[in-house]
């Protein structure tokens, strides 16, 4: 019997890649998406890939109605919950608007959850709740710091609301996966990160200064404490963070008891700094990126990369793909966008 599994915010950059890995995994994805950081073309590019039309629903997280709707009818038996607002420098612009959409947005999932009886979810959490470590690399145990942006500190409260719950007697298993930098994209170059207007995350803002869409790239900040004076980043294929987004599914369906709540660091386990990311770029597409130093952003963290032992202990899960297998393909990705 498939498992019907809604995904928050499903149509966007790692939303759209999970739909692909639990349709191969013979689970039945339901995508709810209020399009406002992705594309409605994404639903083509989906059918394109898998054959398959997937159910959509057009809507907020916040609306508790449409949520209600979605679990009668849908018969959902797990959430994977990304909806949410992502951009660390504009969250310190707008914190308010952070707060509401991905804490009170939470509130909404996890209440429809308990309502209807679905007990397990996957939390789409971030490695920006460890701040900035003391000791790299950061395991689990790493003490929780204060948040660098407002958008950190919606991941950081995030996860306490789903361990207060589990805590609480609900009966609701959950695991928090703390990703570290997706970049790259499917490899049959269908669907990638698709930033709506000035991209915030470098590989986009890469690869569109490299196709000619942006006049050049800013390294904010070289006089960091790391080998080049650039931040220091763990680069993960989103192929690879699809695929722990299915692990972790299938974990938590192994579980036997009622309540469980557990974090994962998902990532390579090394980290690359900017300026290593940009010449990985250059030497596996042969294009020369115009990029400038300028002055370092508010909210950046210096340096930041995954310990990985426990998504290969718990999960039985780790990266495939490397940091220029994930350039390549976000360069096909940028090539097959501006020839669209």
């Amino acid at each position: 019997m498939q498992k019907n599994i809604l995904v928050t915010g499903g149509a966007g950059y790692i939303g759209s890649h999970v739909v692909v890995r639990l349709h191969e995994e013979n689970y039945n994805p339901v995508i709810l998406d209020n399009f406002s950081n992705s594309e409605k073309s994404v639903l083509n590019r989906l059918k394109e890939i898998t054959g398959k039309e997937f159910t959509l629903y057009e809507g907020d997280i916040l609306d508790s109605t449409l949520l209600k709707t979605i679990f009668d009818k849908e018969s959902i038996d797990g959430v994977i919950h990304f909806a949410a607002k992502k951009a660390v420098g504009e969250s310190v612009e707008k914190p308010l608007e952070y707060y509401n959409c991905n804490v009170v947005g939470l509130l909404s999932v996890l209440e429809a959850m308990l309502q209807a009886s679905v007990l397990n979810m996957v939390f789409s959490s971030s490695c920006t709740v460890y701040g900035q470590p003391d000791e790299l690399p950061v395991t689990e145990q790493s003490p929780k710091k204060p948040a660098n942006s407002p958008y950190g500190n919606t991941k950081q409260i995030g996860e306490e609301i789903i361990e207060d719950t589990v805590l609480s007697g609900k009966n609701l298993k959950s695991i928090a996966l703390r990703y570290f930098n997706p970049i790259g994209a499917h490899p049959s170059s269908l669907i990638g990160e698709l930033p709506l207007g000035v991209p915030n995350n470098l590989v986009p803002f890469i690869t569109q200064t490299a196709a000619g869409l942006r006049q050049k790239l800013t390294v904010f900040g070289s006089d960091y404490d790391t080998p080049d004076g650039t931040c220091i980043r763990d680069y993960i294929h989103v192929m690879d963070l699809a695929d722990a987004h299915v692990q972790a599914l299938n974990k938590l369906d192994s579980i036997n008891q009622n309540s469980h709540f557990d974090v994962i660091n998902i990532g390579t386990g090394r980290g690359n700094t900017v300026l290593e990311a940009i010449n990985a770029f250059e030497n596996v597409t042969g294009e020369k990126l115009n990029y400038q130093i300028g002055p370092r952003r508010a909210g950046d963290v210096e340096k930041v990369y995954a310990q990985v032992d426990k998504s290969k202990n718990v999960l039985n899960w780790e990266t495939k793909y490397s940091l220029q297998d994930s350039m390549r393909d976000s360069w096909n990705w940028q090539k097959k966008l501006s020839n669209a």
